[in-house]
């Protein structure tokens, strides 16, 4: 439950339209910092990547990453964008304990990128075309870690600790325009459009898009106005939602929210919010600047990117087959129903599968087990299917084990539990769990002896003409052996025993 009153989102959509605007942030994958030399790698330890530029230390001087610039073109191509010849870095000052230089480089009026799009698929198959307005680069901040409080954040804090690992991080930050007209389809276009992004910064090997670790984010804005009137409403951000199911919570609440303070006769505070895990709710932060607020201005230490029209075009015959195309090209080759294959796009397993097909297996191999147990055992933990821990190579290992008759689908299924649980790889989990089938002929004879003995029963009945009976000696077998027993192995012993 939430603190929140929140009305029905029937009614939401009898008296207002929604209006968003999706703010994705994008980290790049680059080797190093966007304006230093300093390591760009997630993970290390706490302030150890870190250097004069991205600590804003007096007479530091930024540098522009080359392949920051390539990459940020290339995403701008993807998105169908006009690529500016020349755009320029800003200064966005705001202060920010995390934020060393109590600015940002960033980019404002001269985007590298603009005026593109990007179609998405909805559950139905329904074909939403989301404008963008820009895509422009710009470094990331530094984290916070607050400590003492039982959500996290900073109230109820105790002390709170920087880390400037991230501080000077490449990003790109793609804003769509207005998107209009999605009524209540607007939570689903929401997540739908950050998931093909997502999806298309990894075919573009730019980027992880990892948004449980942080190197993609959303921030949600959304407003109502009254069913027939044009302005549009005040709006609030959501900021820094990490994952698809989450984008789409958020701002189906704050649709409902807001409508219900709107019918109280309250006003909507142009605001942050802060997206709650726990029960999908948002919760107020500060009050949000307009862009005057930051006064931006040129940066005087960093000359303009120019991108001349040939590298441009060097750039484009550079992009790879991109996922619509790609999805199109599987389903004719795997010719897969379209509602089988939009629910594989849908539960974001395609790629998955793909990869895992590419990796050995047969398509239908690799979809029983993505979109069943792995996707029962993503769902169980929260998790995007992506972000479970099991990678195609390993659902590849399980199915070619169980073709060589080394494991079960029982075991197999044990060993996939083991990779989720950070246990290491498929063959490392079978060993450390010795999951492997039993070979040895006489133990599996003595427990299909044990079986039979316990069960005269049974054999009396299959005896006299009913063999569909031993399924439960089977079972018994194969609870005797931990389930390490080779089925066909067990049915031949049977079959023999029993004449």
């Amino acid at each position: 439950m939430t603190a929140y009153d929140l009305m029905d989102f029937d009614d939401v959509l009898e008296k207002y339209d929604p209006v968003m605007g999706l703010e994705v942030h994008v980290e790049l994958a680059t080797e190093t910092k966007m304006f230093s030399t300093s390591s760009a790698h997630f993970g290390a330890a706490p302030n150890s990547n870190i250097d004069p530029v991205s600590l804003g230390l007096p007479g530091a001087l930024p540098v522009v990453n080359a392949k920051g610039v390539e990459w940020a073109i290339k995403i701008g191509l993807a998105l169908n964008c006009q690529i500016a010849e020349s755009s320029r870095f800003a200064r966005k000052n705001y202060f920010y304990p995390d934020q060393p230089k109590n600015y940002q480089i960033s980019q404002y009026d001269e985007p590298i990128a603009y005026d593109g799009y990007l179609d998405v698929l909805l559950d139905d198959g329904t074909e939403w075309r989301v404008e963008i307005e820009r895509a422009h680069m710009e470094e990331d901040t530094g984290k916070l870690t607050h400590l003492g409080s039982a959500s996290g954040r900073i109230t109820g804090a105790t002390a709170s600790l920087v880390d400037c690992n991230r501080a000077g991080i490449p990003l790109i930050e793609i804003v769509t325009k207005p998107i209009i007209g999605a009524g209540e389809r607007a939570p689903e276009v929401a997540r739908a459009y950050v998931s093909a992004l997502r999806e298309l910064v990894k075919a573009l090997g730019v980027s992880d898009a990892r948004m449980d670790q942080g190197s993609m984010r959303c921030d949600a804005n959304v407003s109502l106005r009254p069913i027939g009137q044009e302005k549009f409403g005040t709006r609030t951000e959501t900021k820094n939602i990490n994952s698809l199911k989450s984008v789409e919570q958020a701002v189906r609440f704050e649709m409902q929210r807001q409508a219900q303070v709107l019918d109280d006769g309250g006003e909507i505070v142009q605001e942050t919010r802060h997206y709650q895990e726990k029960d999908g709710s948002t919760s107020k932060g500060r009050p949000k600047e307009e862009a005057s607020d930051y006064r931006y201005f040129n940066d005087p230490d960093l000359p303009p990117v120019i991108a001349k029209p040939e590298w441009v075009e060097e750039i484009r015959a550079t992009l790879p087959e991109l996922p619509w195309v790609r999805r199109a090209r599987i389903q004719e080759e795997w010719q897969l129903p379209e509602k089988e294959f939009r629910d594989l796009v849908n539960a974001g397993a395609l790629d998955l599968v793909a990869d895992t097909v590419e990796a050995g297996t047969t398509p239908d191999e690799a979809r029983a087990w993505w979109v069943s147990y792995i996707m029962a055992k993503a769902n169980e933990q929260g998790k995007d299917l992506d972000a479970i821990g099991v990678s195609p190579a390993d659902v590849a290992r399980v199915v070619a084990l169980v073709k060589e008759g080394k494991l079960t689908t029982k075991l197999a299924r044990q060993a996939i539990d083991g990779v989720i649980a950070g246990e290491g790889s498929v063959d490392e989990v079978v060993e450390k769990r010795g999951l492997e089938v039993v070979r040895d002929d006489s133990a599996i004879e003595k427990a299909v002896d044990d079986a039979l003995a316990a069960n005269p029963d049974i054999v009396e009945k299959y005896r006299a003409g009913n063999t569909k009976v031993t399924g439960a000696i089977v079972g018994a077998v194969m609870k005797a052996t931990q389930g390490k027993a080779d089925p066909g192995q067990v049915n031949r012993l049977i079959s023999q025993k029993l004449g």
